[in-house]
C-alpha cells in the first residue's frame, strides 16, 4: 500500500487547529459537498472530524484500513480538514471583530466607565441573590462586564426579573441607590469600595469567605484598612459611611480573618476585635 502524500506533521497540524474549529462535529460528507470536492464515502452521525483528531498519524491510518479504505481517504481527510479551516478562520475573525464592535456600542459598558466601576469585578463579589448567581455560573458570566455585553445582547422580548432586572436597570439608568443594593458601590461616590463589600458579605452565606475575596479583590484598600487597625477609632471612621452602628461593626469585624480550626470562644478575645467577633459568635 503506497505512503499517504500527507505527512505526520502536515497530520498534527491540521488535527490541532480543528479541535477549535466550530466545525468539529459537522458531518465529513457536509464539509466535503461544501467544498465541492469529492464525496466522503463512509456515512454516518459519528463521521465527523472529532471522531479522527484525536488519533495519531498512524492511529488515524489504521482506523481507515480498518474500515476498507484506500491510502487515498487519510490524503483526503487531511484536505477536507485544511480547506475548511481557511473558510472557519475568516468566519471567526469576522465573530471577534463583531463582538468588539458591539463592546464599543454596549450602553451599559459605557455607564460602568462612567461609574469608574471595573469592568472585571468578579459577580461572585456582588449581593445578587443566590438565584441570579446560579444564573450567571450557568451563562459563564464572571465578570461585570461579561454579564453587560450578555445582558446587552439579550433579545428584547426576553423577561428577567429579580436581582439580574435590578443590576440591569441600574446599570442602564444610573441608578446608583440600586447599584449599591447589589454591588459594593458609595452612591455619590465612583468605583467600588472594601468598606461595602465587607457590608455585603455580612449578610452572604459565609461572611469570612466572601470577606477574603473582597480583600483579596481590594488588597490596597485592605492595606489601608490595616494600618488602621491598631486605632479603633481610625479604623471607625472609615465604616461610618455605612450609617448603621451595628452593620458598621459587624462588616469591621470581617477585617479579622476566619481563624482555621479554632474553638468557637472569644472569651480570650479583647480589643476592638475581640469584641466585634463576638458578634459573630452563635
Amino acid at each position: 500500500m503506497p505512503a499517504p502524500l500527507a505527512t505526520a506533521k502536515d497530520w498534527d497540524e491540521v488535527r490541532k487547529a480543528f479541535a477549535e474549529s466550530i466545525m468539529i462535529d459537522t458531518q465529513l460528507s457536509s464539509l466535503a459537498q461544501n467544498l465541492d470536492g469529492p464525496d466522503w464515502p463512509m456515512k454516518g452521525k459519528d463521521e465527523t472530524p472529532a471522531k479522527y483528531v484525536d488519533l495519531t498519524f498512524a492511529e488515524v491510518q489504521e482506523m481507515l484500513v480498518l474500515k476498507g479504505q484506500p491510502t487515498e481517504r487519510f490524503d483526503q481527510l487531511v484536505l477536507i480538514l485544511r480547506e475548511t479551516l481557511a473558510f472557519d478562520n475568516p468566519f471567526g475573525e469576522m465573530v471577534e471583530q463583531t463582538a468588539e464592535s458591539a463592546a464599543r456600542n454596549n450602553g451599559l459598558l459605557k455607564n460602568l466607565a462612567k461609574l469608574e466601576i471595573p469592568g472585571d469585578f468578579p459577580v461572585r463579589l456582588t449581593a445578587l441573590n443566590v438565584d441570579t448567581l446560579d444564573f450567571c455560573r450557568l451563562e459563564k458570566l464572571t465578570t461585570l462586564q461579561e454579564f453587560a455585553v450578555f445582558a446587552q445582547a439579550m433579545s428584547q422580548s426576553v423577561i428577567v426579573g429579580g436581582d439580574f432586572r435590578k443590576l440591569l436597570n441600574a446599570l442602564s439608568h444610573v441608578d446608583e441607590s440600586s447599584l449599591s443594593e447589589v454591588l459594593p458601590f458609595r452612591t455619590g461616590s465612583k468605583g467600588l469600595h472594601l468598606v461595602e463589600a465587607l457590608a455585603q458579605a455580612t449578610r452572604a452565606a459565609d461572611p469570612y469567605a466572601h470577606a477574603e475575596a473582597a480583600k483579596i479583590w481590594f488588597g490596597d484598600q485592605f492595606n489601608m484598612l490595616a494600618r488602621d487597625a491598631s486605632s479603633p477609632a481610625t479604623l471607625a471612621r472609615h465604616f461610618v459611611v455605612l450609617n448603621d452602628p451595628m452593620l458598621e461593626q459587624k462588616a469591621a469585624a470581617l477585617l479579622k480573618p476566619r481563624v482555621r480550626g479554632a474553638v468557637a470562644t472569644t472569651g480570650t478575645q479583647s480589643g476592638f476585635f475581640g469584641a466585634l467577633s463576638r458578634l459573630f459568635k452563635k
